[in-house]
């Protein structure tokens, strides 16, 4: 699960890319007259010392779309990755989607940084986010399913911290390194290195299980126990009423619109994941116009984050709070620090700046982020989690393909940007609190245990009493079997 996580620093870096080798130095031109005739053309002269696709394309002026371009064709990537890789991981497994989407990543990650033209390298970087967008949705499924249902909150916030960490690191690399083309190889060769390492990774136990593979998700497990110190555990899976007995097909995406109950609950996520991402990569592509130092500004946007997880893993276990109002909340808190940054000037070095404010409104969408990701895990049976997830994800990176353009809406009024922000995250809060609660919720494995009640209340006795019993030796390599199949 640690490992898991550690590759969100690489997709950190990834998704990141744009805002330093985009960037835009200070430049001005002057008028050239073309020989043989009167027409006036300007020369573009760049005067910081840095290199970017902008310095080497001349993307300023009428060209200057297509920094922006290249960051929405990213998440355009990220968008068919999720909706191509996310059944198939359902279908085939979680461990050959995750491990073949993370080598071709690399190996189109490297041509963006060789593109000969700016055509080449903006390919590259959809490509980049298709593979991206698989990998990092069979990523965070694969963490979440190597532990029990109770550490879902905690390896969620460990990934989501990482990401975090990930843009900071970034924002140093970028400092060191000035060259674009240099910068983008860098910031991709610690993922050979991950992916060596990612080959010894099992397959998840709990999807194992939900194709009726017992034998190897036993064996699985068995391992788990022994690599934490439990030594040789013998346990048996029993099939349950509901669960599958054989390698059983994945119900498939037209599911989620037939089933009444996932139909419902993947409308209200697709528009809070569209709003999380829209407002988190609006507020962290809007880092490098800031005034001042670029790298610095992009720290801090990956920094702020962090404060964000502990009050995370605090309020989602509360139960007067739990995920739902807690998501609601931080959703509705972010949207006023960006309507709040609107009526307070924008000045460095003051508490009350409105650059403060969006640092504030960033941290309150990383909280939300965090918890919409754990969440809506958990809302999900197994057989259909990465399909619900990918579909949801789908929806996510609608809002980072736009979220490059929302900062370029201050030519219409200085506040549009921040306006957008502000009414995308209330009504998106608002939408949460229809969502049912899942804290202290046994996970649905099939979609049977979802549609019957009656069933659903068997399992959660059985969930409260396995609480009681193992409170002082949570085994999490077994909670699957404790809570759902008896060992």
């Amino acid at each position: 699960a640690l490992l898991s996580c550690a590759v969100q620093i690489y997709m950190a870096c990834q998704s990141m890319l744009i805002v330093l080798v985009g960037a835009v130095p200070e430049y001005h031109g002057e008028p050239v007259t073309e020989r043989g005739g009167g027409d006036l053309t300007q020369s573009v002269t760049f005067t910081e010392d840095f290199s970017s696709i902008v310095t080497e394309w001349y993307l300023v002026k009428q060209q200057a779309y297509k920094v922006s371009l290249a960051g929405s064709l990213f998440f355009a990537g990220v968008l068919v990755g999720n909706v191509l890789f996310g059944p198939l991981s359902d279908k085939i497994g979680r461990k050959p989607v995750f491990l073949m989407s993370l080598f071709f990543e690399l190996l189109f990650a490297y041509g963006s940084a060789l593109a000969p033209n700016y055509e080449l390298f903006a390919l590259s970087r959809f490509l980049v986010g298709m593979m991206n967008g698989g990998m990092a949705l069979v990523c965070f499924i694969l963490s979440q399913e190597y532990v029990g249902k109770s550490y879902w909150a905690l390896t969620g916030t460990l990934a989501n911290m990482t990401f975090a960490v990930g843009i900071a690191l970034f924002a140093v690399l970028g400092y060191f390194i000035r060259h674009w083309r240099n910068l983008a190889a860098a910031a991709n060769s610690p993922g050979v290195l991950l992916f060596l390492l990612c080959i010894t990774l099992p397959e998840s136990p709990r999807w194992l299980y939900s194709r009726g593979r017992m034998g190897q998700a036993e064996r699985v497990l068995q391992n788990f126990a022994v690599r934490n110190g439990k030594g040789r555990v013998t346990l048996k899976l029993r099939r349950t009423p509901g669960s599958p007995g054989a390698e059983t097909p994945s119900p498939g995406l037209f599911m989620l619109a037939t089933h009444a109950v996932l139909r419902c609950r993947t409308m209200v996520l697709m528009y809070v994941w569209y709003a999380c991402s829209l407002v988190y990569y609006g507020l962290t592509m809007n880092a490098s116009e800031d005034k001042g130092n670029r790298y610095l500004s992009v720290a801090m946007y990956g920094l702020v984050e962090l404060p964000a997880y502990p009050l995370c893993i605090y309020f989602i276990n509360k139960s007067w709070s739990g995920r739902r109002k807690s998501l609601a909340g931080f959703l509705i808190l972010a949207g006023l620090c960006c309507l709040l940054s609107m009526a307070v000037p924008v000045q460095s070095g003051s508490v009350a700046s409105g650059s403060s404010l969006a640092l504030l409104g960033k941290l309150m969408v990383s909280a939300a982020f965090n918890i919409v990701y754990v969440y809506t895990s958990e809302l999900y049976p197994t057989v259909i989690r990465n399909a619900g997830l990918g579909v949801c994800s789908m929806s996510c990176r609608v809002g980072g393909i736009l979220a490059p353009f929302v900062p370029s809406l201050k030519v219409l009024h200085a506040s549009m940007p921040f306006t957008v922000f502000c009414l995308i995250g209330v009504t998106a809060g608002a939408l949460g609190l229809l969502l049912p609660e899942t804290l202290n919720k046994p996970v649905a494995e099939t979609l049977e245990e979802l549609s019957a009640p009656a069933y659903q209340r068997i399992l959660e006795t059985q969930f409260n009493e396995i609480e009681r019993n193992f409170t002082n030796d949570r085994l999490y390599f077994t909670d699957i079997c404790f809570y759902y199949n008896g060992c």
